[in-house]
C-alpha cells in the first residue's frame, strides 16, 4: 500500500512538471473570460472536484475549448494541462502516424495486413449495430479498413494492429514534432502479459486536453503533417459512430468531427464542432464512469454550444 502511494505521488509530481513546463503555443490567445465561464459550468455540474479513480488515486477534469470564430484562435479551459488517461482518444495519434507514412509512400491505404494474436482482443463490438464483424486471428484486411474501424468503431484489435504497423517510436517522434511531450503512445490495448517485450513495464499512456485540442486544431487548419493527412483524418473523425457523449448535447444540424473514449473510471471526447456559422474545438476528459459521466457530459456540451452561439 505504501509503495502504491509513493508511486502515485511520483506520478502526480511528474504531471505537475509537465504542466509547469507546458508553454501555450504562440498561435493561441488565452481567453480568461471564457475560461471563467467554463469553470462556472464545471462547478455547477459538480465536475470541479477531486475524483477517486480506484487504486489509481485522485484525478481531475481536463477540459479545453478553442474558439475558431475570430482571426486568432482563442484558448480556454479548466485544467487543460492536466495529464489524464485518454482511453481510446489516443487512437487519433496512431492514425496520424499511419497517415503520415502513407503520405510519404512508406505505406498504402490498400496494403494488406494479416491479423495475428494476441492483437485480436475484441470479444464484443463497441458499437453494437455496426454490421462489420469482429476481427480475428488470420483475417486479412487493408490498412484503410483498420483505420476506419479504429476511429469510427474504436476497435481495439484494429488499434493494436495499427500500433504494430506504425511502430511506437515513430508515433512518438510525430508527437514530439508538435511538442506533445507527455502524450506519447506507450501501450497497446491488451494485457501487459501479452505486450511486446520492450513495453511490458511501460507506463500507461496519458494525454491532456490541451494536446488533444491542439491536435484537432492542426486537423482543422490542415497543419497535421500536410493537407492530405489532415483531410483524411477529418474524414475519419466525421464518420464517428459513438454519439453518446458530447455529441448528445449538440443540435442535429451540427457536424461534429470527433473521437470518443471510455474505460473504467474515464469517459472522454474530443473534436471539431461546426454548424456552418459557429466553429470551435472541444476536448473533455472526465475521470468518471461512463454511466455517471454521460448525462453530465451531455449537459456540459449543450451549455458550451449555447455559450459559443451567444458569443458570435
Amino acid at each position: 500500500m505504501i509503495f502504491r502511494v509513493l508511486v502515485l505521488l511520483l506520478f502526480m509530481a511528474c504531471n505537475n512538471l509537465f504542466a509547469q513546463d507546458m508553454v501555450l503555443p504562440s498561435y493561441y490567445v488565452a481567453d480568461p473570460q471564457l475560461s471563467q465561464q467554463l469553470e462556472t459550468m464545471v462547478k455547477d455540474l459538480g465536475l470541479d472536484r477531486d475524483f477517486e479513480v480506484g487504486e489509481d488515486g485522485i484525478e481531475q477534469i481536463s477540459l479545453a475549448v478553442i474558439d475558431l470564430n475570430g482571426e486568432t484562435p482563442r484558448l480556454s479551459g479548466v485544467n487543460y494541462d492536466n495529464f489524464i488517461y485518454p482511453a481510446s482518444i489516443y487512437k487519433i495519434y496512431v492514425a496520424a502516424e499511419i497517415l503520415r507514412q502513407i503520405a510519404i509512400d512508406s505505406l498504402n491505404l490498400d496494403d494488406s495486413y494479416r491479423v495475428q494474436s494476441p492483437n485480436d482482443v475484441d470479444k464484443t463490438k463497441e458499437i453494437e449495430n455496426d454490421p462489420r464483424a469482429l476481427l480475428q486471428h488470420g483475417d486479412s484486411v487493408t490498412v484503410n479498413y483498420l483505420l476506419d474501424l479504429m476511429i469510427t468503431r474504436s476497435d481495439n484489435t484494429a488499434s493494436n494492429c495499427l500500433i504494430d504497423i506504425a511502430q511506437r517510436p515513430k508515433i512518438n517522434n510525430l508527437m514530439h514534432r508538435y511538442h506533445w511531450q507527455g502524450s506519447e503512445v506507450t501501450r497497446k490495448f491488451l494485457s501487459r502479459k501479452f505486450e511486446d517485450s520492450n513495453y511490458k513495464e511501460a507506463e500507461g499512456t496519458m494525454t491532456c486536453a490541451l494536446h488533444a485540442a491542439d491536435f484537432m486544431y492542426k486537423v482543422q487548419t490542415n497543419q497535421l503533417v500536410n493537407p492530405w493527412v489532415s483531410m483524411q483524418m477529418k474524414t475519419l473523425l466525421g464518420r464517428q459512430l459513438d454519439k453518446s457523449k458530447l455529441a448528445a448535447g449538440m443540435p442535429e444540424n451540427v457536424m461534429y468531427y470527433h473521437k470518443t473514449g471510455w474505460w473504467s473510471y474515464w469517459t472522454n471526447d474530443v473534436g471539431i464542432v461546426d454548424d456552418g456559422q459557429t466553429k470551435y474545438i472541444i476536448a473533455c476528459f472526465l475521470p468518471l464512469e461512463e454511466e455517471l459521466a454521460l448525462p453530465k457530459m451531455k449537459e456540459l456540451s449543450k451549455r458550451i454550444y449555447d455559450l459559443m452561439k451567444e458569443r458570435h
